[in-house]
C-alpha cells in the first residue's frame, strides 16, 4: 500500500509546492536584489545554480529570478498561461519545443548575440540534424544539456540487474518502485513495454492498451516523483528497489553522493533521451539580455557545473559517460500531448479514465 502522504493523487499539488519552494530558495540565494532590470528564468533543477546566477547579475548589472519546474506539463502551464509574458527565457527539450514554436510562445534567436555557440560540439551546431530547433532560416533554441532515461536499481534488493523496462511492472517490486509524474513520457515507456513500434505516435487501439498498462503501473509503484532531489529522498527513506530515472545521470550522481549502492542500466527496448535547449519567450522584456543568458550558459563554468554537480553532459565538452553505445530513443513530439495529460490526470488520481481519456 502506498504510504499516507505519498499517494499519487497528491503529486500535482506537491509538484507545484516544491516548485514554489525551490523558486523562493533560488531567488533568495542570489543575494541582495540588483537595482534595475530583472531577467526571469524558467529552468529545470541544477540548470541555474545561485553562484552562477550571481556572476551573471554582477556582469550585466541586473537581477535574475529563477523558477524551477518539475515536469513538461508544469513548464507548459507556466509559459502558456499569459502567452509567455511571465518569463524571458526557459529550458525545454527538443520534442516539447515544437508546441511552443507552433503556439508562437518561442521566438527566433539573434545568433549574433550568442557567439559561444561556436564552441559547441559539431553535432550540436548542425541545427538541420536536430528536430524542431529551427524552421527555415529561423533558429528558436540552443542545445544545453542531455541525458538518456534509464533504470536505477538498488543492488542490495535487486540481485540480477533488470534488462527490460517491464521491470517497473514486476510484482516482486510492488510498492518499491518510483516512476516520474508525467503523462507524456509514461505513455511512451508503457508503449515500449508493450512492444509498440512507435512510442510517440499512438493510434486508438494503442491508447486502450497503454492506458490499461499505466493503471497497472500506478498500482505497482510506491509513488510518482517530480524533482530529482525528491526521488533521492524517497529512494533512501522507503527502501526503493527500482527507479525510472527521468533525469538520467543527474539522479545517478545524486544517489551515489547520498551513499546509495545503485546500478544503472539502459533497457533492452532502449531508453528515451532528452536534449534540453534554451529558448526565448515572445513576452521577453529584453530579448538581448535573454540571449546573453543563453550565451553565458555555454561558458565553461556553467558547463562544468552540469558535469561535476549534476552528472549531466553539456554541449561543449565531450562526455563519454553519456555515450554508451546502447539503444537511445530521442524524444519526439507525441500525437496529442493534451490528451496524454488528460488521461494521466485520471490515472494518477485513481479515477477510471473516462472513455479512455477522451477530453
Amino acid at each position: 500500500m502506498t504510504p499516507q502522504g505519498l499517494r499519487p493523487t497528491r503529486r500535482s499539488a506537491l509538484r507545484q509546492g516544491l516548485g514554489a519552494l525551490v523558486f523562493l530558495a533560488a531567488t533568495l540565494a542570489t543575494g541582495a536584489a540588483v537595482a534595475g532590470e530583472t531577467l526571469r528564468v524558467l529552468a529545470w533543477p541544477g540548470y541555474a545554480d545561485p553562484d552562477l546566477v550571481k556572476v551573471f547579475e554582477q556582469r550585466h548589472k541586473v537581477s535574475v529570478q529563477v523558477t524551477v519546474v518539475g515536469s513538461d506539463e508544469y513548464l507548459w502551464d507556466r509559459v502558456s498561461a499569459n502567452r509567455g509574458s511571465d518569463f524571458d527565457v526557459f529550458a525545454v527539450n527538443t520534442a516539447e519545443l515544437k508546441r511552443y514554436v507552433d503556439a508562437g510562445l518561442s521566438v527566433p534567436l539573434t545568433l549574433a548575440n550568442i557567439p559561444n555557440i561556436a564552441q559547441q560540439q559539431a553535432r550540436f551546431r548542425d541545427r538541420s540534424a536536430i528536430p524542431n530547433i529551427s524552421r527555415g532560416n529561423d533558429v528558436f533554441a540552443v542545445p544545453y544539456t542531455y541525458s538518456e532515461m534509464g533504470l536505477i536499481y538498488d543492488r542490495k534488493q535487486v540481485q540480477e540487474p533488470p534488462n527490460s523496462i517491464t521491470a517497473l511492472w514486476d510484482p516482486r517490486y510492488k510498492g518499491r518502485v518510483l516512476a516520474f509524474d508525467t503523462g507524456g513520457h509514461n505513455f511512451s515507456i508503457a508503449a515500449l513495454a508493450l512492444g509498440k513500434t512507435d512510442p510517440f505516435q499512438l493510434d486508438e487501439a494503442a491508447y486502450k492498451d497503454v492506458t490499461a498498462h499505466l493503471v497497472a503501473l500506478r498500482r505497482n509503484v510506491l509513488t510518482f516523483y517530480s524533482l530529482p532531489e525528491e526521488s533521492v529522498q524517497l529512494f533512501r527513506d522507503h527502501k526503493v528497489a527500482l527507479l525510472f530515472a527521468n533525469y538520467g545521470t543527474q539522479q545517478v550522481q545524486q544517489l551515489k553522493k547520498a551513499g546509495a549502492d545503485i546500478g544503472y542500466i539502459i533497457p533492452k527496448e532502449g531508453a528515451l533521451a532528452w536534449l534540453d535547449c534554451w529558448t526565448v519567450t515572445r513576452g521577453a522584456k529584453n530579448k538581448a539580455l535573454a540571449e546573453a543568458w543563453i550565451n553565458y550558459m555555454l561558458e565553461k563554468p556553467a558547463g562544468q557545473a552540469l558535469v561535476e554537480r549534476q552528472g549531466l553532459a553539456n554541449t561543449v565538452d565531450s562526455n563519454p559517460n553519456t555515450d554508451r553505445g546502447s539503444k537511445i530513443i530521442w524524444l519526439e513530439p507525441v500525437e496529442d500531448a493534451n490528451r496524454r495529460s488528460a488521461i494521466w490526470a485520471h490515472i494518477i488520481s485513481g479515477d477510471r479514465p473516462v472513455a479512455l481519456g477522451q477530453p
